[in-house]
Parts: structure tokens; C-alpha cells; sequence
């Protein structure tokens, strides 16, 4: 596979699509509301309560469906409100939607019409196709990013790995335990240099006192036993028994280097600190398995929440294999409550972080 894997969610609105699966993502962002109405309060002149004349405010990574439009609007209406609170005029807003070019722009678009009609000030709205990891606005131009779900997601798989043909996955399990500390610093080293650079960008393109709202998915604290989300190393052990079955060819299997990182909210702290552009105001660990109904889990339900998320880059990388993808994932869960014990086992965790610019 290419260094540069082409990382976006499944478009459309089918049953596997991401905007039908996004659920649990939405329970992260509710999450995230109370410290972007608070970044908004804070972000007033510092001799008077006004909010500033203009305001500019971006969704990074804010992939389609009912969710893209979720952080803005929240930043939207706690605008509004403020206003409102002290009787004062609105600012003129601006919100920008953030993604890879890959992603699903034309359901999201459709709605930004709505989302300017709703709203009291003056609102402009615009779409900004790119990565994050490259610069995207003016400098000095911002006043809020918000970005949910996303920044696990690097600008490429380790190097280090590719380049020396070091396999992030084995099937022998014995094997990917020996070579996991290896692995893991890899992929460690790989997100401290991408979230550094992320950082440094932003800071950029912040006005003095700027704020940020992220969350993303980590790692429980003292978790060392792997550098993925919990949900992928469910696809992981999916993909090994296709693997051993002989479905996908085993040289295959070894050589699927997946662009993702789950840290630790240590790891997060010691970076922001080390860049040195944010304060970290305030930094939540939330347990996203709370927003899933246990009663609703069922084969079909995993595997819509897994096509959603991973079929694109899984497609790209093995060809067209998801019947047999569908197929081993039944066949391995067809054990009564096997199912529900695996997505007990991977509780899976995100990190909401409240930064200011330093």
C-alpha cells in the first residue's frame, strides 16, 4: 500500500454508510458542547464583554451526515445567546467545514443553507477540502477550531516500519507480541510529530487567545497492549482469520499499515507542553461505550459500525473483500455471546481537550 493512504469515511447514506453509523461519535461531540460555549464566552475583548466584530470559526475533520454540522452549530448558537444575554449585536460569523477530498461534501453542503437560515447574526459558511497537517487559513485569521473524532488519524503509517518492511500486524499472535514494543513506538513517534505539527499550525492561524476543542479516540490509562483504537483491533483479528483461512494472501495481511494512533492523555499533556503554542485549560476522558445501547448489539449493527469507519481504507489495500469480511466476522460470532464479550473486552475511550493559545 502507498504511504499516503486516501483516509476518508463511507459516503453516501446506505446502511453502512458513515452518516447511519455515527452514533456513538455524536455522544463524543454532546460531550464537547459545554467547552465550546465556553471557549465563546472567553473569547471576548479583554476590556469589555463584547465578542469581536468578526468571527471565524472551523470544523477540522468534519467528515458527512447528521454530525458534520454538530461543533459549528454549537458555536453558533452560544454566539447567538451571548448576544442575546447582553443585549448586544451580533458579530458578523463564518464557519468553515474541514476534510480530506475524499469525503462526502454533498449532503453537507446541502445542509450549511439551513444552518445560515436558522441563525440571528449574519452568517457566512464555506467548505475547506484539505488536511489538517498542512496549513488551511490565514495567519492570524481564526478564532475557534473544533475537531471531533479525527486527530487519531495520521498523514501516514510509520516509515520506520514500511521502509525496514516490519509488519504492524502477524499472524502468529506470539510474534506481534515480541515485535509490539517496536510497533507501538513507531506509531507513537509518528502522531507526537504529527500532533506537534498540527499544533504549530493552528497557533498560526489563531488570533491572539484563539481556543481549540478537540477530542479523539486514546487509550485507557496504563493500556500498553496496543497502538489502535479498540474497534480496529476487533477488524484486526477479522482480518487474521481471513488471513490463516487463506482468503487474503498472508504477505497482504503483513503489509496493511493502518494511518492511526490512539495515545494516552499523558502522551497528549507532554506534547501540548513540549510545542509549547497552548495552555491546556482543561483535558476529560469519556468512556464512548456508554453511548451504545447493549440490547441493540447484534452482527449486523458491528458490522455497519465497522464497514462505516474502516471499509474504505480495508477496500483500498485488499480489493473487494467485504462478503468474506462479512462472512468470517459472522462466523467468529456465532457463538452466543461471543459478540457482545468482544465489544465489552474493547471499551473504547476519547479525550476531550479545551486549549487556548498561549
Amino acid at each position: 500500500m502507498a504511504s499516503k493512504q486516501i483516509v476518508y469515511m463511507n459516503n453516501g447514506q446506505g446502511e453502512t454508510s458513515y452518516a447511519c453509523n455515527s452514533q456513538i461519535q455524536s455522544g463524543a461531540q454532546n460531550r464537547m458542547k459545554p467547552p465550546i460555549e465556553a471557549a465563546i464566552n472567553e473569547l471576548r475583548s479583554s476590556t469589555s464583554s463584547l465578542l469581536p466584530a468578526q468571527m471565524l470559526i472551523a470544523d477540522l475533520g468534519c467528515s458527512s451526515g447528521p454530525n458534520a454540522l454538530e461543533l459549528v452549530s454549537v458555536a453558533a448558537d452560544a454566539i447567538n445567546r451571548h448576544c442575546d444575554k447582553l443585549q448586544q449585536p451580533p458579530p458578523e460569523v463564518c464557519l468553515f467545514l474541514n476534510d480530506l477530498p475524499g469525503n462526502d461534501f454533498n449532503i453537507v453542503v446541502k445542509s450549511l443553507h439551513t444552518l445560515r437560515q436558522r441563525s440571528s447574526s449574519t452568517v457566512t459558511t464555506g467548505v475547506i477540502p484539505g488536511s489538517f497537517y498542512e496549513r488551511l487559513f490565514t495567519t492570524g485569521s481564526m478564532h475557534l477550531f473544533c475537531s471531533s473524532n479525527s486527530l487519531h488519524w495520521l498523514s501516514e503509517a510509520p516509515e520506520v516500519l514500511r521502509k525496514n518492511q516490519i509488519p504492524a500486524y502477524d499472524i502468529d499472535e506470539n510474534v506481534r507480541r515480541e515485535r509490539l514494543p517496536i510497533v507501538i513506538e513507531a506509531y507513537a513517534q509518528q502522531f507526537r510529530k504529527d500532533f506537534k505539527n498540527f499544533l504549530k499550525l493552528r497557533a498560526t492561524e489563531l488570533v491572539e487567545g484563539g481556543h481549540m476543542v478537540l477530542s479523539l479516540i486514546g487509550r485507557r490509562p496504563h493500556d500498553s497492549t496496543s497502538e489502535f483504537s479498540d474497534l480496529f483491533e476487533i477488524v484486526v483479528k477479522i482480518l487474521r482469520a481471513m488471513a490463516s483461512e487463506g482468503v487474503i494472501d498472508k504477505a497482504k495481511f503483513e503489509s496493511f499499515y493502518v494511518p492511526m494512533y490512539a495515545p494516552s492523555d499523558q502522551e497528549l499533556r507532554d506534547i501540548i507542553q513540549e510545542e509549547g503554542s497552548f495552555c491546556t485549560k482543561d483535558l476529560m476522558v469519556h468512556d464512548l461505550t456508554i453511548f451504545v445501547d447493549n440490547s441493540t448489539i447484534n452482527a449486523s449493527w458491528a458490522l455497519n459500525q465497522i464497514r462505516a469507519v474502516f471499509e474504505p481504507i480495508i477496500v483500498q489495500h485488499f480489493g473487494d473483500v467485504m462478503d468474506e469480511f462479512v462472512r468470517t466476522a459472522e462466523q467468529r460470532w456465532s457463538q452466543e455471546g461471543s459478540l457482545q464479550d468482544e465489544f465489552v473486552r474493547h471499551q473504547t475511550v476519547a479525550f476531550i481537550m479545551s486549549l487556548t493559545k498561549a
